[in-house]
């Protein structure tokens, strides 16, 4: 499986876009991972990944447009492997409508699991490998406080502050 990746200037730092052939994306070419500097878990580029910026130029777009204040949908496709709790909590947070937020109560609810989850969501949460597009900055703690972001709080104020002004 060949592995592509390019970097992007942004206000929250350089990232790194890694793509996985997919036989269905467009391009065949589909978003594996959305690094930010000092991300816990956040990739790194590795031997044998081939530079291609042209082949993750829509995800690139895309994000120029929201960091330049337009409330952009990230719907690209995605190669992004988890459980299938993983993946109902990453659902709910591709629902999260631009500039608004939620607590990880009201996800754990939302998907149908019992309140006593909320560290199970969290830690789903915790674990999504597509920061900015999947919107996890969105989810504050049930007091409505910054909670828990893999590339630090600073970079999630910085993200809600730049959604709240659009």
């Amino acid at each position: 499986m060949t592995t592509v990746y390019t970097t992007l200037d942004s206000p929250v730092g350089e990232i790194l876009l890694v793509g996985e052939e997919s036989a269905t994306a467009p391009g065949r070419i589909a978003l594996a991972s959305l690094t930010l500097p000092g991300q816990r878990r956040g990739a790194v580029v590795r031997d044998g990944w081939r530079r291609d910026p042209g082949a993750l130029a829509e995800a690139a777009d895309r994000l120029r447009a929201y960091f330049g204040g337009d409330p952009v949908r990230f719907d690209l496709e995605y190669a992004v492997r988890g459980t299938d709790f993983q993946r109902r909590v990453w659902d709910a947070l591709d629902a999260l409508p631009y500039g608004t937020t939620t607590t990880y109560g009201r996800l754990a609810e939302q998907i149908g699991a019992p309140r006593a989850a909320v560290r199970a969501v969290g830690a789903a949460v915790g674990a999504n490998p597509l920061l900015v597009l999947r919107p996890c900055h969105r989810v504050l703690g049930a007091d409505g406080s910054l909670t828990g972001y893999a590339a630090g709080l600073d970079r999630k104020r910085l993200l809600l502050d730049l959604e709240r002004r659009a």
